[in-house]
């Protein structure tokens, strides 16, 4: 969508509504109404067919009509009529229109194609279309309030957009109470032309914005997003909810990785490695809109906490030792001026305790040596109403301190009515005020990870070696035989094809043939059914391990297979893999993606064998993966120190595990025909990681 068009949609010279009313209470008298209240300086055009005045202004009974076009048209008529009006509109150079109108694709088949023709007459048009089903957008730079909501936003810095109407209702009426006020706030509505990747880009070089939130249900163009997220973020904080990520209706995955891998894991990645800071609820997602647009990002995660309280510093230090941040270890000179400036039985070390009789004074002299050292990156300040506390008087005091500090400074005041006035102070000059001390905790804790997202280098991505003519051959050879998984003994080549590390294997046709390879191989070994029906081997007992012997060989190769016929009496049993068995002291891991409809590949990683689907300790990631990708994916899952090595063990060769995820990422984006792969187990020690099985499943219909 070109800038200019854009800019037509938030800068307008003029205004047409098309179906405004004169009766209060309908949707095109509230828009007229609430352009006249914003201030809006270009001209309005009140469309009616019945002419006359609305709110004062002059009524125009057609587009037709209109002495010029519109720079904006805001359109609010039936559904039936919309697209004629559109249409009638781009023809006379109409640059941006709001559809309000209900009755598009959220009704069904038919409104979606209505919904379709709309968004053809737009981009024929070259017009920036927000909507249809919207709220409509507010611009408070420009005076401009194009929506049918219930009072006036305030000027911020903050910017939000959403997917949902009646949350914005929601949420600007909660702002007003708030006193928050806003730069753009947009309801994105359907989303027919204009989405949040749209938002997201125009809002980044938007000079009054400062912020970003952003509330959304689904993102149709997700590698899209992620590319605009990630130009964005480098410079602002984009702030995000995300509802509905359920994999309700998902397709039956095959695998570990299948079943793990949802769009709740796909839209989590998505996010953070776009460097969009993630919350769960509003409150969390203004609670970080107020101190991202107010307080300079903390340069470390060194935190002081000053009380009056002993029991609410002690809360707080537990909601630090839960956090990524760290009690600040003050310096010894920060500790001889507090000894000096506190009572007696004061507490000079973090959290600085500086008892219930204290005053603003002391406030004051405590502040200003914790802010002073060069230990401390940030200071959250806490207040309970004693009898002796003077709350206006030290939140003066904070709003003193925080004016010569380049250091965010936060406050907690704890209690109801009587700190009423000081929460009010401190919120008026900029400094976020909480209730409680674990969202404040949450809030710096935020904007710390922020910053060290910030300070990464950028993202360098690979392109490993690999033979994509061979590698399709054994796609195309599988499509040819109807089939849909590819399963071990049929990947073998696919593994090949990508030189991909694997324990010596052989497929064996016979018990005898069986015996011979695995003292060629060297015992002991594994021997694993092989048939393109049957991927879980083990559901029929098709893995037969530490074998020893030609002997035993034999005898497994002979269970194993009669077995499988027993039980799968269906499958064609091509014979049995005779597999070197994985060194001493191997730790299994998992590798797998899976193809996600926004956002394509997704890529998990967690401990192998029954371990991930025991613990179901993953961590996921979007391909392509960069190497910093696949360095933090390993050390992201919880069981990161077994890796590591306890109690005297190696660590593991964790270069070759990560050359493994570059390697898969690199064939999930080399196939699109591939809907999701796995490999478990990984066996990994400290001298290198073989692949010791795979399944690969396609898409059905060819992709």
């Amino acid at each position: 969508m070109p800038d200019s068009s854009l800019q037509a949609l938030f800068e307008p010279r003029s205004v047409a509504v098309v179906g405004a009313s004169g009766s209060p209470g309908k949707v095109g008298h509230s828009i007229v109404k609430n352009l006249v209240e914003a201030g809006y300086q270009g001209t309005i055009w009140p469309v009616n067919p019945k002419g006359g005045a609305i709110l004062g202004l002059d009524a125009v009974a057609s587009i037709a009509g209109l002495p010029e076009a519109p720079g904006l048209a805001v359109i609010c008529i039936p559904p039936a009529l919309v697209v004629g009006a559109l249409e009638e509109l781009g023809a006379r150079g109409t640059r941006a229109a709001i559809v309000i109108t209900a009755g598009f694709k959220e009704i069904g088949r038919e409104g979606y194609a209505l919904e379709q023709a709309l968004a053809e007459v737009a981009r024929r048009h070259s017009m920036a279309l927000l909507g249809p089903n919207c709220l409509g957008l507010c611009n408070t730079t420009a005076g401009l309030n194009a929506t049918f909501a219930a009072g006036q936003p305030a000027p911020g810095s903050v910017a939000f957009f959403s997917q949902s109407g009646a949350l914005c209702t929601a949420i600007l009426d909660w702002a007003l109470g708030e006193n928050i006020g806003f730069s753009k706030f947009v309801s994105l509505g359907n989303k027919a032309v204009l989405d949040e990747s749209d938002m997201l880009r125009y809002l980044s070089h938007d000079p009054q914005t400062r912020v970003v939130l952003g509330y959304v249900e689904s993102v149709e163009d997700g590698q899209r997003f992620v590319r605009v997220a990630r130009e964005v973020t480098p410079h602002k904080p984009v702030i995000m909810i995300k509802s509905g990520t359920t994999a309700a209706g998902a397709k039956a995955a095959s695998s570990h990785t299948g079943a793990m891998a949802g769009s709740e894991q796909a839209y989590g990645a998505a996010f953070a490695q776009a460097g969009v800071v993630r919350v769960a609820d509003v409150a969390s997602l203004f609670n970080l809109a107020q101190a991202f647009s107010t307080q300079p990002l903390p340069q470390g995660p060194n935190l002081a906490i000053v009380t009056n309280s002993g029991g609410p510093g002690i809360m707080a230090a537990d909601a630090v030792e839960r956090s990524g941040l760290l009690m600040a270890p003050l310096s010894g000179r920060t500790v001889d001026a507090l000894m000096h400036a506190l009572p007696p039985f004061a507490s000079a070390y973090n959290p600085v305790d500086i008892i219930g009789d204290a005053g603003a004074d002391r406030y004051r002299a405590a502040l200003e040596h914790v802010a002073a050292d060069p230990m401390v990156h940030a200071l959250l300040v806490l207040l309970t109403p004693t009898a002796s506390a003077q709350v206006e008087e030290t939140a003066q005091a904070i709003i003193d301190v925080a004016r010569g500090c380049a250091k965010p400074v936060f406050a907690c005041f704890m209690g109801g009515r009587r700190v009423g006035p000081g929460r009010a102070m401190l919120q008026a000059a900029g400094i976020p005020c909480y209730a409680f001390p674990e969202p404040a905790i949450a809030s710096i804790e935020a904007m710390y990870r922020y910053r060290e997202w910030q300070a990464r280098p950028m993202p360098v991505e690979v392109c490993y070696r690999r033979d994509k003519t061979r590698a399709a051959r054994v796609i195309e050879r599988a499509r040819g035989e109807g089939c849909v998984e590819i399963v071990e003994f049929q990947a073998q080549e696919l593994l090949g094809a990508y030189e991909l590390p694997v324990p010596a294997t052989e497929l064996a046709r016979t018990s005898d043939q069986a015996a011979r390879i695995a003292a060629r191989i060297g015992f002991p070994v594994v021997l694993k059914i092989a048939s393109p029906q049957i991927s879980h081997k083990t559901d029929v007992g098709g893995v037969k391990v530490g074998l020893d012997s030609e002997d035993a060989v034999r005898a497994a190769f002979l269970d194993i297979t009669s077995r499988a016929r027993r039980l799968r009496e269906q499958a064609y049993i091509t014979g049995c893999l005779v597999q070197a068995m994985a060194p001493k002291g191997s730790r299994e891991v998992i590798v797998g993606f899976k193809r996600d409809a926004q956002f394509g590949p997704l890529l998990m990683f967690g401990l192998g064998g029954v371990y991930v689907e025991v613990l179901r300790d993953i961590s996921f990631r979007l391909a392509p993966l960069s190497l910093d990708d696949a360095h933090r994916m390993i050390r992201e899952i919880k069981s990161y120190p077994l890796l590591r090595g306890v109690r005297g063990e190696p660590p593991v060769a964790f270069k070759a595990i990560e050359d493994i995820l570059l390697t898969m990422s690199q064939m999930a984006q080399d196939f699109p025909d591939i809907y999701e792969a796995e490999f478990n187990p990984i066996l990994v020690d400290h001298q290198g990681a073989v692949v010791a099985d795979v399944r690969v499943t396609l898409c059905s219909g060819g992709g």
